[in-house]
């Protein structure tokens, strides 16, 4: 293809999808993992379940500045890509690399916060204990999920996402089997239980760390580019990483408190409550997390136009990372509506437990009333990548914070002031939540993104 076709075409439909559809098959990896844990503990009770569920949220959300940060990388990518300078995409890589380096030994001091934290926040004592735990052996190894948000964001920033997505194949065929044997003790091994389950996480994300590494250092990767950077810092992309990239951080880790919130209040109510939002919960991560696939095909693509000074390339992104949002979104809605007890008995176990059986009605219902807003959530995740990749970080982060915990307020008053059912909570999440898109959608529709494209003129000037 000419490049003046290339200009005129960039940001269709198939250009989306080629970038796009691996990253929502490696995300769908990684919600299978973590479904898979959940699953798996789920045959030794609801108790162990919602420990897992509530644990290993916790540790995720410890993490979340240090991952948003190392994801803004993909961006950086994307526009020093854009703009010419393919020779400091895996140098600005290598400064996502040292980050991660420098958080993970800074993370290991959150497991002290977590063990004084739980036991006050008035947890059902038949799960405190094995979420303590399954948390402490998470975040032992917190820093494997960051080398991993380094390493593929320089790949997605490329466009080259089907690396990252074979990466999270491996990773996740290797999970299935190691927690599976480590759970229920097959293969020789002795039956470990939630502790297996962590285990055999920590060894599958190892495993998915090594594959990008190796595909970086070969010939297809880093070298493809430029010459083989060095571990070192490199002043301006380190700079521009940290500037742009700590309001994603801040967003990100703020967003998961206020969900971490959300789930603690469902989880205050009673052993009956907290099964019927974990089993809604893990349903929602799986029609969510794919979606953040879509969200970095388009943070990728728009960043890449914003480097090249291409606007209507940038508005071509938006439309095919929405029509591939909503495409996606069709499917979970179908599957909400249609197989609300099927999806919810996935978590019955072989003898299912009295607090299952109690909250089976309520997950129902949940999963039912989750079809409202599905088609919501690819709005909100395609404006905001696009504002991502535009680099109005700022914005982003501040009105997605205020969302969030306005949702965190209305479910506390629902809860806890006035004492309504579980169900009418999630009702009023649910409402709270329709804001969301309508706010992203009128600050990509007021222009002010285009102040990324004067400073990327301004940039390319000084330089």
């Amino acid at each position: 293809m000419s490049p003046h076709r290339q200009a005129n075409q960039g940001g269709n439909a198939r250009e989306m999808v080629s970038v796009a559809l691996p990253m929502v098959v490696s995300l769908s990896c990684d919600t299978v993992m973590t479904f898979t844990d959940r699953w798996f503990v789920s045959q030794l009770g609801s108790s162990a379940m919602n420990a897992v569920f509530a644990g290993g949220l916790a540790a995720f959300s410890a993490q979340t500045f240090f991952t948003g940060l190392i994801g803004y990388n993909t961006a950086l990518v994307a526009q020093e890509y854009g703009a010419g300078h393919q020779d400091k995409c895996a140098i600005a890589a290598v400064q996502a690399v040292l980050v991660a380096l420098v958080a993970w030994p800074l993370l290991l001091l959150l497991i002290f916060v977590g063990n004084a934290l739980f036991p006050r926040l008035g947890l059902p004592t038949s799960q405190l204990s094995d979420q303590i735990r399954y948390f402490d052996l998470l975040m032992l190894g917190s820093g494997l999920g960051l080398l991993r948000g380094a390493f593929s964001g320089f790949f997605s920033g490329l466009g080259r996402t089907r690396i990252v997505m074979l990466a999270s194949l491996l990773s996740m065929l290797v999970n299935v089997l190691l927690v599976w044997m480590f759970v229920f003790g097959k293969l020789g091994l002795p039956a470990l239980g939630i502790t297996g389950a962590a285990i055999g996480t920590l060894l599958a994300s190892a495993f998915g760390v090594l594959a990008l590494a190796f595909a970086f250092l070969s010939k297809r990767g880093a070298r493809s580019v430029g010459p083989l950077p060095r571990l070192r810092l490199e002043r301006r992309l380190m700079g521009e990483l940290l500037r742009r990239g700590t309001p994603s951080g801040l967003e990100f880790f703020i967003n998961m408190l206020a969900f971490q919130a959300i789930v603690m209040l469902f989880h205050r109510q009673g052993e009956t409550s907290a099964t019927a939002a974990t089993i809604m919960f893990s349903w929602d991560m799986v029609s969510f997390v794919p979606l953040v696939g879509v969200e970095i095909g388009v943070t990728s693509l728009v960043g890449r136009y914003v480097g090249a000074r291409n606007e209507a390339a940038i508005h071509r992104s938006l439309r095919s990372g929405m029509h591939l949002g909503w495409l996606f979104s069709a499917v979970v809605l179908v599957a909400f509506v249609a197989f609300p007890q099927p999806l919810v008995d996935v978590f019955r176990g072989d003898v299912p437990s009295q607090a299952f059986l109690d909250g089976r009605g309520l997950a129902i219902n949940m999963v039912r009333l989750a079809s409202v807003y599905v088609g919501i959530e690819a709005v909100l995740l395609v404006y905001s990548g696009a504002l991502r990749g535009a680099g109005d970080t700022l914005f982003t982060m501040l009105a997605s914070n205020g969302l969030h915990w306005f949702l965190v307020l209305a479910l506390w008053v629902t809860l806890e002031v006035l004492r309504c059912s579980t169900l009418t909570g999630w009702i009023v999440l649910i409402a709270v939540f329709l804001l969301f898109p309508l706010v992203f959608g009128l600050r990509w529709k007021s222009g002010r993104w285009r102040d990324a494209l004067l400073q990327t003129t301004t940039n390319e000037l000084g330089r």
